[in-house]
């Protein structure tokens, strides 16, 4: 018989942890047939020679849930090897949803993960109600990769609570009963899991907390109890942990009640050891015989500082607003005299550096806006100017307490951590995470130096088999016979990120920042390649993956 697909002589790296070996990879009906040396021909050959074979990216925190209804190719995340996103992260979404509540939950994304009003008011088409209807109409398009969606706890609570979930009252035993009986018919729908904010930082475009905000410990367990009971789903949670005992001792009770698994989002957030404390907990959660995994960055969580984004130091200047050439002198000057006289760029400029191409995500403290000012004899916001003429700077806000990425690395090789927390569809204006994946393998299985170094089988192994095993994809993450056909072949010596850039291609005329990366030759989705070159092909094979899924038998 004839493969579908031959990828030849590739060095595989296999997604389970283990050493690499040279191999060919063959593929027929969308699934792995043949690891080894393939003696048939395939309709399609690559030479995969001197080339690094992974299996796809596996990105499990990611906020696709607006863009996946109007844009078939789910970038950034698409470009840099992911093959396979979860959305519905934070307990944000868009189902259920009345008509008269779709304002308020486009408000809620707009506040929480800084997607434009205009953008979701114009792209958004609002042909569904339930959950299970939101989960057709994402079924009912083709895109680059797969996706899969989650029940979000704070659309839900305003769907059966009204006001009264909007405002943050208790839940009655019967609005509990009632929120676990639509979670539990969506996962039975597809919906991967659950999910729910805790974080004061998650707020609407009004400045109003987040509905989930302090929910009594009855209504999750009440919640995740009813997702129990179909014996599949997983539960995901972001925190403040700002008291650790009360908040993990919510989700132990969260996870014995339902027997499913629970990831956190977990980041430095001080120079403190509240990571470290919060890690100590999860193996504890672990030794009782509970699921619990930490999801983490895979370098600090940053701000693009850009004239063309969100984050501009100059967009109240009077003359900046007048669109300007921005290298004339004078313009500079007048820029710099009027923002000045507002008291100058409010954000700490001893924290922000030049971001370059390729882009520098660990730079010394030396290197800041404000350290190399007082070197030149300049002020920061001069040195400023001329920096974001040439490209955007950048501005670490967690995982970058000691000037370092120590702490990453720490949790990042952390026996209960998968990597995550790329935010892809989400911050449009201001953050480009999605470009984790390829941080991970070229920067810390590469470039770094020191005992934080990972092994690039360990770091392939995080990034697909032990993310989709965090979620219950057990049938893609590894190259192996009879397993999905989702593969990445990367020129891995030239595996790099690029900067980020600024794109008008949202609806409403929306501006979002992308990421690009050099190295990615292929990438395949179900034994289609989707990406060649970092471009897309025009294929769309990828879907809606509905619920958890079964490792395949081997062959």
């Amino acid at each position: 018989m004839t493969y579908d697909l031959v990828l030849r002589g590739g060095t595989v790296v296999d997604g389970t942890g283990g050493p690499a070996r040279t191999a060919d990879v063959a593929i027929r009906d969308g699934v792995i047939a043949l690891v080894g040396t393939a003696d048939e021909r395939g309709r399609r050959e690559i030479d995969a020679d001197g080339a690094v074979v992974t299996p796809g990216f596996v990105d499990i925190h990611t906020h696709y849930d607006g863009q996946a209804t109007w844009d078939a190719r789910l970038q950034p995340s698409s470009v840099h090897g992911v093959t396979t996103v979860v959305m519905g992260n934070c307990g944000v979404g868009f189902a259920p949803v009345r008509a008269a509540d779709r304002g308020r939950l486009i408000e809620l994304m707009e506040g929480v993960e800084d997607l434009p009003g205009s953008v979701l008011h114009e792209g958004l088409p609002w042909n569904w109600e339930t959950i299970e209807e939101y989960l057709d109409a994402l079924d009912s398009r083709p895109h680059d990769i797969d996706f899969a969606a989650q029940v979000c706890h704070a659309p839900l609570r305003l769907y059966v609570m009204g006001e009264r979930g909007a405002n943050r009252a208790p839940a009655t035993s019967d609005e509990i009963a009632e929120m676990g009986r639509l979670a539990a018919r969506a996962v039975r729908a597809g919906a991967l899991g659950f999910s729910t904010s805790r974080t004061i930082n998650h707020r609407t475009s009004r400045g109003e907390p987040i509905p989930s905000l302090g929910a009594a410990r009855d209504e999750l367990v009440g919640i995740a109890e009813a997702i129990g009971s179909t014996g599949t789903g997983v539960l995901q949670v972001v925190s403040d942990l700002a008291d650790l005992h009360e908040e993990m001792s919510t989700f132990v009770a969260m996870m014995q009640a339902s027997g499913r698994p629970l990831s956190l989002s977990l980041s430095q957030t001080s120079k403190d050891n509240a990571f470290r404390n919060a890690l100590a907990a999860i193996e504890r959660a672990n030794e009782q015989g509970l699921r619990m995994r930490a999801v983490v960055a895979t370098r600090a969580i940053g701000v693009v500082i850009s004239v063309n984004g969100t984050a501009n130091p100059w967009a109240s200047s009077p003359t900046f607003q007048t669109s300007p050439d921005l290298a004339d002198r004078e313009v500079k000057w007048r820029i710099l005299l009027e923002m000045a006289e507002q008291g100058g760029v409010q954000r700490p400029l001893d924290r922000m550096f030049e971001l370059g191409d390729p882009p520098n995500y660990e730079p010394a403290p030396s290197s800041s806006i404000q350290a190399r000012a007082q070197r030149e004899g300049r002020t920061p916001e001069d040195v400023l100017y001329d920096v974001l003429l040439r490209g955007p700077a950048y501005l670490p806000a967690l995982n970058y307490f000691e000037g370092n990425l120590d702490a990453v690395g720490e949790m990042l090789t952390h026996p209960y951590t998968v990597p995550g927390l790329g935010d892809g569809g989400a911050h449009v204006g201001l953050i480009c995470d999605a470009s984790f994946p390829t941080t991970l393998l070229s920067y810390w299985a590469r470039d770094r130096q020191g005992a934080s170094r990972m092994d690039l089988p360990l770091a392939v192994q995080r990034q697909s088999r032990a993310t989709a095993e965090a979620v219950g994809l057990n049938d893609r993450g590894l190259i192996a016979p009879g397993y999905k056909a989702d593969i990445n072949v990367i020129d891995y010596d030239r595996l790099t990120p690029r900067t980020p850039r600024f794109v008008n291609d949202l609806p409403a005329g929306g501006r979002r920042v992308l990421q690009d990366a050099d190295g990615y030759l292929h990438t395949v989705v179900s034994g289609v390649e989707v990406y060649a070159d970092g471009r897309p092909t025009g294929q769309l094979p990828g879907r809606l993956v509905r619920g958890e899924q079964q490792p395949p038998n081997a062959v």
